[in-house]
């Protein structure tokens, strides 16, 4: 398995970076199902509602971005206009050497692809790091988490006194607890290199309005109705590959 690439071997082996990448981490507190990101802050103008109606959209023939109850939670609908249409889910035809149930990520495109039998892949719209915390590589899904806690470095409380107010002490220190406000989303699934853990994770957003764009710490983040699919689809132990940014792939 290849390594992460130098700029981000570099990154990690800063502080200061270090810190901003384990923004993206959350330490498990409910039993995670194993193998043996920081959501940034609002647009200026905050998010994007768009004026109409509120109906969610529907795409495909099928409602996939409606509201839903899950574990007890409410997961909100897309509203027409908050995603760009182009990042909506879409099985797609898509020639890789990659083994059906691996995971390529596309950074260029904003495009998360689940490899299909057949020539297809299920195609999701994604956001990924911004300028100094993009990354590539190959990793391995080593856990899998429902409605994940969220314990942000204190470097990051530091740089953002405004989360204090929203952490609690929780089982492994002062965290916020999974659930819709979490930026963590309603899914986690936790990418490591052997035994070692990248501290860069596949996950939902309560930031709809982020995908498509370059606005994380490095963390893939997905809309919660596309993370809890890839969720059921993935399984642990499933290769990801996360393409250079330069490099445009559909």
């Amino acid at each position: 398995m290849s390594s992460l690439t130098r700029r981000v071997l570099g990154l990690i082996g800063a502080a200061a970076a270090g810190a901003c990448l384990a923004g993206c981490a959350s330490t498990q507190t409910s039993p995670p199902i194993t193998a043996s990101a920081v959501a940034a802050p609002p647009p200026p103008n905050g998010p994007a509602e768009p004026a109409g109606p509120a109906e969610a959209v529907a795409v495909q023939g099928g409602d996939f971005y409606g509201p839903m109850k899950d574990a007890g939670f409410s997961v909100p609908a897309v509203k027409p206009g908050q995603v760009d249409s182009a990042f909506y889910r879409k099985n797609v035809a898509y020639s890789t050497k990659e083994a059906p149930g691996t995971i390529v990520v596309d950074p260029a495109k904003h495009y998360l692809y689940y490899v299909e039998q057949g020539g297809r892949a299920t195609r999701y719209g994604i956001g990924v790091g911004r300028e100094g915390f993009a990354w590539t590589g190959e990793a391995t899904i080593k856990s899998k988490q429902e409605w994940p806690d969220w314990y942000p470095p204190k470097e990051m409380v530091e740089r953002r006194p405004d989360l204090k107010s929203q952490l609690v002490e929780l089982q492994s220190g002062l965290g916020m607890h999974g659930g819709p406000g979490n930026p963590l989303g309603a899914r986690a699934m936790y990418l490591w290199q052997g035994d070692r853990d990248t501290l860069f994770r596949i996950h939902g957003t309560n930031e709809p309005w982020t995908i498509g764009k370059s606005q994380s710490s490095g963390c893939i983040r997905m809309i919660n109705q596309d993370a809890m699919d890839l969720y059921q689809k993935a399984g642990v132990g499933a290769r990801v590959v996360v393409l250079p940014a330069n490099i445009a792939r559909r």
